[in-house]
């Protein structure tokens, strides 16, 4: 499995890309590419004692590095020899099997959509992490950030999409698709969520996805619903405030329950292990990143505060996205629907 990795892309690189590399090439076997300027990753392997390339990993030189301020849209056309452009254009030519990046998310987008492109009939791709739940599964949930203004229709291609990849990544046979909404009534919401309400009504009647109805921002992590959809901009305001939420649990725990005394200290001692779990579970650097659903080939967006832990997992759930190829029945999915649309 060849992975392309932007070395110069996230708030800690080189340094965290490049020893999560490392790690996941040891680990997992990868074979991975570090895409950026040569001189700097070789100079953070020999300042952590490591004075040639490890095994299963290359470098590919690219001078210039995309800023979080550039234009997302003038970045493929500016930048050319920038890490990011250039580990899109690799894989697009089939040098590597997925690609990740910690850079701009816009920007990103903008690349794959560009130079890898988009699954025929896909009107924009998503962004579509996996939260874990109550239940003891995940929930997909999409656009969680790259489209902030969406149609009733690109909510039911998202529908559609993580109906898909719950399936063959989460092994949900019949995947449980939910509209965010401020109310489970099918006539809460704005005139996006009622129009996306009857089109996704309308699907599910056709047996194209599974549609539950409305579901609220709690029922993301209790478990009731597989997969749910909303517009980018309510996605990402959704998943930064969970994050915040579990970061938060976690210092409260910590501070206010486990030290406040020397018995909260002992009792901690024997509930170390469960604590651990929950919170590892929590913790985005395990997963590694988000990949955008609905490019031709794997594009995974790693936050942009990933240190070597996340960025070694990111490669770890690059070569799941690459080994679970949707492509070709998304394409076969999205034909099926406008044949049925096409018949009314």
């Amino acid at each position: 499995m060849k992975i392309i990795l932007d070395a110069m892309g996230g708030d800690n690189a080189p340094l965290a890309t490049v020893m999560g590399a490392v790690d996941a090439a040891r680990d997992f076997g990868a074979q991975i590419t570090l895409v950026g300027r040569e001189a700097e990753i070789l100079n953070v392997l020999k300042e952590n004692g490591i004075d040639a390339l490890p095994a299963g990993v290359t470098v590919a030189d690219a001078q210039e590095i995309v800023d979080m301020h550039d234009d997302p849209a003038s970045v493929c056309r500016k930048k050319k020899n920038s890490s990011m452009v250039v580990g899109l254009r690799m894989l697009s030519e089939d040098q590597g099997d997925a690609f990740i990046s910690a850079g701009s998310t816009g920007a990103l987008l903008s690349g794959a959509t560009l130079i890898v492109k988009r699954v025929k009939g896909i009107r924009r791709a998503a962004m579509g992490p996996c939260m874990p739940n109550k239940a003891g599964g995940k929930t997909v949930l999409l656009d969680c950030g790259a489209n902030a203004e969406c149609t009733p229709e690109f909510l039911l291609q998202f529908g559609l999409v993580g109906t898909l990849y719950a399936r063959k990544n989460l092994n949900i046979e019949s995947p449980r698709v939910g509209l965010l909404n401020i109310g489970s009534e099918d006539t809460k919401g704005t005139p996006l969520q009622k129009e996306t309400y009857a089109l996704l009504t309308d699907a599910h009647n056709k047996g194209l996805l599974n549609f539950i109805g409305n579901v609220e921002g709690r029922d993301v992590l209790l478990g009731g619903v597989d997969v749910v959809v909303c517009d980018g901009f309510s996605g990402n305001v959704l998943l930064k405030s969970i994050e915040g939420t579990a970061m938060f649990m976690g210092s409260l725990m910590k501070h206010k329950i486990f030290k406040r005394n020397v018995l909260s200290m002992i009792g901690y001692l024997f509930c170390k292990k469960g604590v651990d779990e929950v919170m590892k579970m929590m913790d985005y650097r395990e997963i590694g990143g988000t990949q955008f659903l609905g490019i031709k080939k794997p594009v995974i967006k790693a936050h942009g505060s990933s240190d070597r832990l996340a960025f070694r997992n990111a490669v770890r759930q690059a070569m799941e996205a690459a080994r679970n190829d949707m492509t070709a029945e998304l394409e076969q999915n999205l034909a099926a629907m406008k044949e049925t649309g096409d018949d009314q």
